[in-house]
């Protein structure tokens, strides 16, 4: 079986016939007050550019800190409409002329050589976040991959032991603990200073688990290189379902299918575990006993060690609920049983949680420039995505299972732990 550590040494096109072009120059005076010298920018690579890689393309662009100088996408046309838009933005950002100077690749390994890249963005499906991570930490490119973090609970753990290894600075892209108006934050803290008392129960509602892909076989249209899009995973035919056509599709149904994503549970779920791991203090750590319904695909119980239950199940996002009172907390809303939990300050002695700003994204450029670890570290995102890794898993067998933090590890239950990864498909390493 081919290992990483092989495919990086494979030989590949040089950086020049990628058509590289000079950076941008800028005159001084077209630079904010926040902006760096041209010099000085982070060079950011993007490795897929669908639905969020777009989002995150816009909200780069506009950041004067950064310079996307590469594209990286096996869609032809989502590669050239994104090349495409980092050229009209830098070339209006001057003021005069054209520009050109972004590179479009097919393969995130050619990319990957460019010395001159600082960090990659990675918005691939989640069954493409693992490979593309581990490489980008082993070129010591700093990385903001999206959630959740890996397909596997094995993948967690490597892409994690890869950016301690090569000191990168990694953010996962759970967004909830920075943005939608503190909202979140404001949860947790009030959770973790007691205010709804003792946590007896969480509620996390989201979507089911997933299954496996039973799409019909079509024909590969041109411009999209299928075989490096299915990557790793199982050999099949294209299906539009998993690569639109449609660009600007709104709706990745890949996240459905067990050989790409871990379903709906996983899609809204790295996000609402995430700030349930958050305020349970169990960044570094997870539930001990998974529960399954005998049928259904909601209704799962976590339990951890402390004795808190997690139900996957519930009204959209996150419930708490305690011995003194309600926590409810949405993008849109946060609200409290009694309302008081929410109307009183936090004195100055309560716990607070660390200052960050409201961008997620500005605090990973944050993070690339002190060397800090940002909001949503890559181990962070590791447990997130093992929580619902484990649920997948015990709707998949319908079993009680005893699982091991520490070891990442399911006690006595051999087939159990043989989920916790998967064979990939060659060329592609076992993780």
């Amino acid at each position: 079986m081919t290992t990483i550590s092989t495919i990086t040494r494979r030989s590949f096109l040089a950086t020049a016939s990628a058509g590289i072009a000079a950076p941008l120059i800028l005159d001084g005076q077209l630079l904010g007050q926040n902006a760096q010298a041209p010099s000085n920018r982070i060079n950011l690579g993007f490795i897929g550019i669908g639905m969020m890689g777009r989002g995150h393309l816009g909200g780069f662009l506009g950041n004067r800190q950064t310079q996307v100088v590469a594209i990286c996408d096996v869609h032809r046309v989502r590669r050239e409409d994104a090349i495409e838009r980092v050229h009209r933005a830098y070339a209006t950002e001057r003021k005069a002329g054209t520009y050109r100077g972004c590179a479009a690749y097919v393969d995130f390994r050619e990319m990957l050589q460019r010395r001159d890249i600082d960090a990659v963005v990675i918005s691939t499906p989640d069954h493409w976040h693992a490979i593309p991570a581990i490489l980008a930490a082993r070129a010591r490119k700093d990385i903001y991959c999206e959630k959740p973090l890996s397909l596997t609970i094995a993948e967690s753990r490597a892409m994690v032991t890869a950016a301690r290894e090569n000191n990168v600075v990694f953010q996962t892209g759970s967004q909830q603990r920075t943005e939608f108006g503190g909202k979140f934050r404001q949860a947790v803290e009030l959770v973790r200073n007691g205010r709804i008392g003792r946590v007896r129960t969480v509620r996390i509602g989201v979507g089911a688990p997933n299954r496996p892909c039973d799409l019909a076989n079509e024909a590969t249209p041109d411009g999209v290189n299928w075989d490096l899009w299915n990557g790793p995973s199982p050999a099949r035919a294209f299906n539009h379902v998993l690569c639109p056509f449609n660009i600007h599709s709104h709706f990745p149904a890949w996240r459905n299918y067990r050989e790409y994503a871990g379903g709906m549970l996983a899609d809204m779920g790295a996000h609402h575990f995430d700030i349930a791991q958050w305020a349970l203090d169990m960044d570094a750590s997870g539930p001990t006993e998974i529960h399954p319904p005998e049928r259904g695909d909601t209704g799962l119980r976590y339990v951890y060690a402390n004795g808190i239950e997690m139900f996957h199940g519930g009204p959209s996002g996150c419930t708490f609920e305690g011995a003194d009172g309600t926590i409810y907390v949405d993008r849109s809303v946060i609200r409290s049983t009694p309302a008081s939990i929410l109307t009183t300050p936090l004195g100055a002695r309560d716990f607070r949680l660390p200052v960050v700003g409201n961008s997620h994204r500005q605090d990973w450029l944050d993070c690339i420039r002190s060397r800090q670890r940002p909001v949503a570290d890559v181990e962070i995102g590791a447990r997130t995505s093992q929580v619902c890794q484990l649920g997948n898993i015990g709707y998949q067998l319908r079993r009680r299972l005893t699982w091991d933090p520490v070891r990442e590890e399911f006690r006595n239950d051999a087939e159990a732990n043989r989920l916790r990864s998967r064979e990939n498909r060659a060329p592609w390493a076992t993780i």
